[in-house]
């Protein structure tokens, strides 16, 4: 039985019930490819564009950066609410394993809409890392190598409606929701308390530490023969949810513990 068919409570907005899922499946399916022509000019562009920059002066754009971050914050938080109130029922009518292995999530009404958008959405996204090159800010390996790949498996695996996107999709929803939020209020010129990045980088870490656990699920449940995916598929995303992992733990560790370390000597 698919979800579909006993989600009449779940108010649907116009666009979405007229949005046909099927259309967008099958254009992902001949154009997935073209992520890697995307990865590609970004890398070219940005790691030129750092060289363009070297001996000119950094530029401001504060404005542009506040309406960049203010609209991705307001797309990230609709996402957020309508995928999250489809998981939610999900997860209360018919159980975790459902939530995880149920293809639903990229056909069901409310959510078939914010599956397509969020793979989509990865291609303009890139666009965060120009900002930081022309402002000349420090470009982490964790920030290029993660715009990359979110890209590319978001693309590669929408096609084939892969088990775990609906919490992959709703928790990356969540986070960013948090994150261009606090981009939105920096770029606006508001003092925004430290506590409230150390909660984000922790909801990236959270988020990762899911995601490792959603891909060892559907690898595990893979031969019972209910929850579609790949085993190469579940093999890249979980390697790439341990990366993500790796990595986001050691930018927190440098970022909120190691500078404390020399004060906490001190008061000892």
């Amino acid at each position: 039985m698919n979800e579909t068919d006993f989600l009449p409570q779940l108010s649907e907005f116009g666009f979405e019930r007229r949005f046909d899922e099927r259309r967008a499946i099958e254009w992902m399916q001949a154009n997935w490819s073209k992520s890697f022509v995307f990865s590609a000019l970004y890398a070219a562009l940005v790691f030129g564009g750092r060289h363009f920059m070297k001996p000119r002066e950094k530029l401001n754009l504060r404005r542009p950066l506040l309406l960049w971050s203010l609209s991705l914050a307001l797309f990230s938080v609709v996402g957020a609410l309508r995928t999250g109130s489809y998981m939610l029922h999900i997860l209360s009518s018919s159980g975790f394993r459902r939530s995880v292995c149920d293809q639903s999530f990229y056909n069901g009404p409310v959510s078939k809409f914010w599956a397509y958008a969020f793979v989509l959405s990865k291609a303009p996204e890139l666009g965060d890392t120009l900002f930081i090159v022309l402002r000349k800010q420090r470009l982490l390996f964790l920030h290029w190598y993660h715009h990359i790949t979110v890209l590319l498996y978001s693309w590669y695996s929408y096609k084939d409606l892969v088990a775990g996107g609906g919490w992959f999709m709703t928790m990356n929803y969540g986070v960013h929701a948090l994150m261009y939020s606090y981009y939105a209020a920096r770029a606006a010129g508001l003092r925004v308390p430290r506590p409230f990045a150390v909660l984000i980088t922790s909801a990236q870490i959270t988020q990762m530490a899911v995601g490792v656990a959603v891909s060892g699920l559907v690898w595990r449940w893979l031969p019972r023969g209910d929850c579609h995916s790949h085993p190469h598929n579940v093999l890249w995303a979980g390697l790439m949810y341990l990366s993500y992992l790796l990595l986001f733990s050691r930018f927190f560790y440098h970022a909120y513990l190691r500078r404390a370390e020399p004060k906490a000597g001190k008061e000892e």
